[in-house]
């Protein structure tokens, strides 16, 4: 026979078990509102890169989390791959002759030779030149990073009108490239920096006439992150 004081504690028993799940469901409120207190202090920065950690656990590397709890896609998971499109980019429209890149401590480097954009001795965009640089756009608006605008000149001297030497042509070249990114395709300008370098930064010799056209060029620094 069953002793009574064992039915007492055994429906005493069945009568607390809900203490127990409530206990659990206030352990995991709590918890939640703590997460969305820490959330509501985080910094846009810190937001942002928590949202990315997330994305890359879950198989959406290199996507941002904007308003609403959507994905913006298309920014470049990683240099490499952006490298990748470039090339192919160059590939795509025969420009290895006129487009080399570079990577280094910087970040990446579009070297554009002067006759892709400009006339000799001139910082005028051609026609030309606007769809070289409207299709490399199409690449680097999706990016996050910041642009450096240089302009380069050879070593020999130039004294016009307009351009009392190779400082100001320089300096007219990578504004008006620059000007050109910004206000038709759509950079920010705030990422966008422009450098005249003359014929202070050479990347071929300018004893022959190989190298001169090679030095004289615009560059597109995209500064790594």
């Amino acid at each position: 026979m069953q002793d009574p004081e064992d039915s007492l504690s055994a429906e005493d028993s069945d009568k607390d078990r809900y203490l127990i799940t409530y206990a659990d469901l206030i352990t995991l409120l709590l918890g939640l509102f703590i997460i969305l207190y820490a959330i509501s202090k985080v910094d846009s920065n810190k937001y942002a890169k928590m949202v990315t950690a997330i994305g890359n656990t879950f198989g959406r590397s290199g996507q941002v989390l904007e308003k609403g709890g959507k994905f913006k896609s298309d920014l470049p998971a990683h240099p490499s791959g952006l490298k990748e499109n470039l090339n192919r980019l160059v590939n795509q429209y025969n420009y290895s002759d006129h487009i080399t890149l570079e990577e280094n401590e910087r970040g990446i480097t579009i070297h554009i030779l002067d006759d892709v954009l400009f006339q000799s001795g001139n910082a005028d965009l051609s026609t030309g030149s606007k769809l070289v640089l409207s299709r490399l756009a199409v690449i680097l608006k999706k990016l996050p990073n910041d642009f450096r605008i240089e302009g380069h000149t050879d070593d020999v001297p130039i004294n016009s009108a307009s351009f009392p030497s190779n400082w100001h042509l320089s300096v007219a070249r990578a504004l008006n490239t620059a000007y050109y990114l910004v206000n038709t395709e759509g950079l920010l300008p705030e990422k966008v920096s422009i450098v005249g370098n003359s014929e202070y930064k050479p990347i071929a010799s300018n004893e022959t006439v190989e190298g001169r056209a090679s030095n004289r060029r615009v560059d597109i620094v995209i500064i790594k992150k």
